[in-house]
């Protein structure tokens, strides 16, 4: 038996080689989407039309016995079915032009430097983060995911230096190309067949590690309630963050650590809980400010927590004297090299948070950050100490 998976445009047949045709009414088997299949009403083997998961798809061929050809949408290997088909089966693969190359070539724009990603069958959250500051953005959306609803995404994070070419129908009768903006791509209704390509018409703001406090909106007149710019730096260090990881942030307050924390891990997940509903919602303020799609909960942690992914990084700036039920759970669930890194004012919680870490196998260790920053005085210079902070970080025992 051959398993061929064969890349077709919105135009059919008409962009297929004349020997992928061959194949295709050669075969026994003929599998694609009802769009794919519609297009050769004329073959005589079996169709078989994908529908819901793919497992059943495979067994299927795994058991055929004749020649199959699956047909797939522009590259099968570009968010397509030829990557999945590919790790469970002996295929042969033979692309199409992917939606995105058509694209680019209609906005007559180079694309090897873009970034590519897809909301089609994904949540769209946490898009905010993976895209800022790229020049050029691929987007593959779907029904629900489609541009008028990623406009309106992008507008509740104010990323309005971007411009949004929709590619509808490509290669097809009704193809159609527009350059919009955000506000007039809002209120449009597309074709479901698209795709979008970000363009940066000018520069995204930056934040480099170590945002300034006052960048910050806090709680007033209490202003201070943030974990201070010196203290946050040297936190952020301690968890050990990736591109992709998934943290999250216990007492969030203004979501300081959250947002830094999403500027490094920006493929990752950010989670954050706060019992306060004001911070919270200064939280959630400071989130579109800073362009960080972050999941939040209203509550006293550890309610809440078993919404959140499993983390490989645990930031706790405040337990509100829970740190024993809190600890239980994110111990137990943190990922294998995960760290937990815990701000501890009082020398009490300092003692208490080395002896929970122990109890559940954890190796710590403790810095000690005494900071002081500089302040004028007339035409001279003194120094305001910030508040002691033990930052405590764990990780698992070999």
């Amino acid at each position: 038996m051959a398993i061929k998976i064969i890349g077709i445009g919105d135009d059919g047949k008409l962009s297929l080689l004349p020997m992928y045709e061959k194949w295709i009414y050669e075969s026994d088997v003929l599998v694609g989407g009802k769009r794919h299949l519609d297009f050769f009403q004329d073959f005589k083997g079996e169709k078989v039309a994908i529908e819901g998961g793919l497992s059943s798809l495979v067994e299927r061929l795994k058991n055929e016995e004749g020649n199959a050809v699956v047909l797939a949408s522009g590259d099968p290997l570009f968010y397509g079915i030829g990557s999945y088909l590919s790790t469970k089966l002996d295929v042969e693969i033979y692309p199409y032009l992917s939606s995105i190359q058509l694209a680019f070539s209609r906005l007559k724009e180079r694309w090897q430097d873009a970034y590519f990603t897809s909301v089609h069958g994904r949540s769209i959250k946490g898009l905010a983060q993976r895209i800022d500051g790229y020049r050029t953005v691929a987007i593959l959306t779907d029904k629900q995911n489609s541009p008028s609803a990623l406009a309106n995404y992008l507008l509740s994070f104010g990323m309005t230096e971007y411009k949004m070419f929709v590619a509808e129908n490509l290669g097809g009768k009704t193809e159609r190309c527009q350059l919009l903006s955000l506000e007039e791509a809002a209120n449009q209704l597309f074709s479901p067949l698209n795709v979008v390509i970000l363009k940066q018409i000018e520069k995204s703001p930056v934040w480099p590690l170590g945002i300034e406090d006052d960048e910050f909106i806090q709680r007033k007149p209490d202003k201070g309630l943030i974990t201070k710019k010196e203290v946050r730096t040297l936190s952020i260090s301690a968890l050990q963050l990736k591109k992709d990881s998934v943290v999250w942030d216990i007492g969030t307050c203004t979501g300081s650590v959250a947002i830094e924390a999403a500027k490094i891990a920006r493929e990752g997940q950010i989670f954050a809980v706060e019992k306060n509903e004001a911070d919270l919602e200064n939280c959630r303020e400071n989130l579109a400010k800073f362009r960080v799609d972050a999941h939040t909960v209203h509550g006293k942690a550890p309610e809440g927590l078993n919404e959140f992914a499993d983390p490989d990084a645990v930031f706790i700036g405040g337990t509100a004297g829970g740190m024993e039920t809190i600890l239980d759970v994110c111990c137990s669930r943190l990922n294998s090299e995960g760290r937990i890194v815990l701000n501890a004012v009082t020398i009490e919680n300092l003692a208490e948070a080395m002896k929970a870490f122990k109890e559940r196998g954890f190796e710590t260790a403790v810095t000690l950050a005494q900071i002081s920053r500089s302040k004028p005085i007339l035409h001279l210079t003194r120094f305001d100490a910030l508040n002691p902070i033990y930052i405590i970080t764990a990780q698992k025992g070999e």
